[in-house]
């Protein structure tokens, strides 16, 4: 009888796929690390040497009240802003308990240091800002530049129509973030600032739980691009690819909103 020799039993290993984290790189010219995104997350190229993992179209934002997933869609209601979004003047102060703190950021009395509902805390996700949080400079009466700073002097904002909204709550009225429009249109960096009357140029808009800010004027690679620029961490916007060809003293950065009841350190 002819011996017959067994054969070994192959069995084919699969090997999981590094998955990358939220917001961080998945991609781009000389990467070596994770190329994939986490459910919900889709890795996005912004030029040859950069991709990162951002909020997909189906993914649910982070902050824990109702969003708005991108600047043409209906933003919702803050409290304290009436149903009218077509005249901006309507936007009201609710009734509150605050919790004092030291006055500033354009601020002339305490404000609350605890989220209210129907606003949001807004933030950068990545060093050398991580959690630095978007508020007016600490110069007095506004106009004031608009800054990344210390989670202790937080403001709190939503999209209204287009314009973002910074509540005072009382302390002043509201503060409306707003942009330069440059007679060069190819200018790399466009300031901000906080005034007390709405923005003129350009529109507003969360992208998932990212701030984006468009124009018909400027074609943008990326319209949640920011740069946060010198000592004072003054906000621009970033006219040009996210991370490619920054500009001497600034720092590329995506901003987010943050629903958790206090602003984290």
């Amino acid at each position: 009888m002819r011996s017959v020799t067994a054969l070994p039993l192959l069995v084919a290993g699969a090997t999981a796929q590094a998955v990358q984290s939220p917001y961080g790189q998945c991609g781009g010219q000389g990467w070596s690390g994770a190329t994939a995104c986490g459910s919900g997350w889709q890795c996005t190229t912004y030029n040859p040497y950069y991709a990162q993992c951002v909020p997909g179209a189906t993914s649910a934002p982070a902050a824990t009240s109702t969003r708005v997933a991108s600047s043409t869609a209906a933003p919702s209601t803050p409290a304290g802003v009436t149903s009218s979004r077509t005249t901006l003047s309507t936007i009201t102060t609710p009734a509150i308990t605050v919790t004092p703190t030291s006055p500033g950021n354009g601020n002339a009395s305490p404000t609350p240091t605890t989220l209210q509902s129907g606003w949001f805390w807004i933030r950068a996700v990545a060093t050398p800002n991580y959690r630095s949080y978007l508020q007016p400079a600490p110069t007095g009466t506004p106009p004031v530049p608009a800054v990344l700073a210390n989670s202790k002097s937080a403001a709190q904002f939503n999209i209204v129509s287009g314009q973002l909204v910074q509540n005072r709550f009382g302390n002043g009225g509201n503060l409306y973030l707003h942009v330069e429009n440059p007679s060069d249109k190819t200018q790399r960096r466009l300031k901000t600032w906080f005034e007390t009357t709405p923005n003129t140029y350009g529109t507003f808009g969360w992208q998932g739980d990212t701030l984006i800010w468009t124009t018909p004027d400027i074609t943008r690679p990326n319209s949640a691009a920011w740069l946060v620029c010198g000592d004072g961490k003054e906000l621009f916007v970033n006219t040009g690819a996210f991370l490619w060809d920054t500009p001497a003293g600034c720092f590329d950065h995506t901003i987010h909103s943050y629903g958790g009841s206090q602003a984290d350190v």
